[in-house]
């Protein structure tokens, strides 16, 4: 379990104080970093933070965390299109006018029938049909949760097979963990952001208080640690790079840390390879609870992003029992 020196870090103002809401988001340029192991390490450590889970398309903090769901919704994105058998006349007008190959003839069917998984929602059918037998409903495209892990509420989310508009889903559990934080007056929002720059990268960014990009010490580490940082800069959020398992290869370590100062990132610290880690992940705990080299390591990253976040957004921080 994490140990007194946690306490050492004030994070949340007391009651009554009207301080700004921190949004920490933890990203990388490509799965497989360390960045969730990261997180959950950095939820031990704040105690009282709200949760999210940003990684909608492969969500796993909740195997570290192991959160009981209280709150359970729907996530409807878009729309698919949905031949009426009964009304249609079989013209063919829908399967002439789709762009997509959506929608196509079976063998022994009095109608055409729509790909779910092919159709783009663009609704040319739906207003072209003759004889109005096309429906456009609401797709469903996944689920979001409210639930409680041992170190404080959490917002996740499970996309659905094939579903698209992840970026969309991950502006819901942002918007949503920003609503618990008020109503429960915690100012610590700790984002597990999605690996890559794409579209739900920059849903978890864009408006955050600062970003830590965790990086792996390879060839291909580099060049994608580069990109998090472009794309940081690109949305005016503070930056930070940790280097996970560094001593597997610190001459490269050594050129991301130069390249991140180059572009003006905070270096927040090395997290050195440990075998605890593997160890904490098979028993679904995280890094700080099970302690070790790496759990020392992961303290000082969290204590550096903290205090650079604070500094940068005026939140500043006060002496314990203050």
């Amino acid at each position: 379990m994490p140990d007194s020196r946690m306490r050492s870090l004030p994070l949340a103002p007391s009651r009554g104080d009207q301080a700004p809401v921190r949004e920490l988001v933890v990203v990388s340029g490509k799965g497989g970093t360390g960045k969730t192991s990261l997180l959950a390490s950095f939820a031990a450590l704040a105690r009282d933070a709200v949760l999210a889970d940003c990684d909608v398309d492969a969500a796993d903090l909740h195997l570290v965390l192991g959160p009981r769901v209280e709150e359970r919704h729907v996530f409807s994105s878009g729309h698919d299109a949905v031949i009426r058998e009964r009304d249609c006349t079989g013209c063919g007008d829908c399967v002439e006018l789709c762009r997509f190959d959506a929608i196509a003839w079976a063998d022994g069917a009095p109608s055409p029938v729509v790909d779910p998984i092919a159709c783009e929602g663009c609704g040319v059918c739906v207003h072209l049909c003759p004889a109005r037998a096309i429906d456009f409903e609401s797709r469903r495209c996944g689920e979001w949760f409210i639930s409680e892990t041992r170190w404080g509420p959490m917002v996740h989310a499970r996309l659905g097979i094939a579903a698209e508009n992840s970026g969309k889903l991950v502006t819901t559990v942002r918007n949503e963990a920003r609503r618990v934080a008020a109503a429960s007056d915690r100012d610590l929002i700790l984002v597990d952001g999605p690996p890559g720059i794409g579209c739900p990268v920059i849903a978890s960014i864009t408006g955050a208080s600062a970003v830590l990009a965790v990086a792996e010490p390879s060839v291909s580490g580099e060049h994608d640690v580069d990109r998090v940082l472009q794309l940081a800069d690109h949305f005016k959020v503070p930056t930070a790079v940790c280097v996970n398992r560094w001593d597997l290869n610190p001459e490269v370590a050594d050129r991301i840390e130069h390249r991140a100062r180059e572009r003006g990132g905070i270096i927040a610290g090395r997290v050195r390879y440990d075998p605890s880690v593997t160890v904490a992940q098979v028993r679904g705990i995280s890094v700080l609870e099970l302690g070790g080299g790496a759990a020392n390591d992961i303290r000082g990253v969290f204590e550096t992003v903290v205090a650079s976040c604070s500094a940068l957004h005026g939140a500043g921080t006060r002496p314990e029992g203050a």
